[in-house]
């Protein structure tokens, strides 16, 4: 069984903005990723709305992802595979952020990653990298501006 750990924001969480709980299961793309995959893989889900990589939101602390990737990977190793979806909250106006910083929060999540998995399960996993989704027409008026 091979072990395909999804660490990301809202988006991997499956926060449904209609009703603000989450989508089903078999709507989220996790859970699209686990049926397609079968059997000889678990999917685990560890998404969490307003996640970012290495940023601290003064409002919410608890959300920056480099301060649980340690204990993530630890709690379900071993891990096969990597799927890091982050880098949306990053451009939050109070963070300032660019697009190099953004890469810079991701290339420091691979990092630990790699230099992690490789001291605490013996190899390194496959690390996909998710670009965050294009943010449409509108966005300045909805809920999460």
């Amino acid at each position: 069984m091979r072990t395909v750990l999804c660490y990301g924001d809202s988006n991997t969480y499956g926060f449904n903005p209609e009703n603000g709980l989450r989508y089903p299961k078999d709507v989220r793309w996790t859970g699209r990723l686990q049926r397609l995959l079968g059997e000889d893989y678990v999917v685990v889900e560890e998404g969490c709305n307003g996640r970012t990589t290495v940023f601290e939101d003064p409002s919410e602390g608890w959300k920056k992802g480099i301060d649980y990737l340690r204990p993530c990977l630890n709690t379900h190793k071993p891990v096969d595979i990597v799927i890091l979806m982050l880098g949306t909250n990053d451009l939050k106006e109070l963070f300032a952020a660019n697009a190099e910083d953004v890469a810079q929060g991701v290339e420091e999540l691979v990092s630990i990653i790699r230099s992690f998995t490789s001291e605490k399960q013996g190899f390194e996993p496959k690390i996909i990298l998710v670009s965050p989704p294009e943010i449409g027409e509108g966005v300045c008026n909805s809920a999460f501006s």
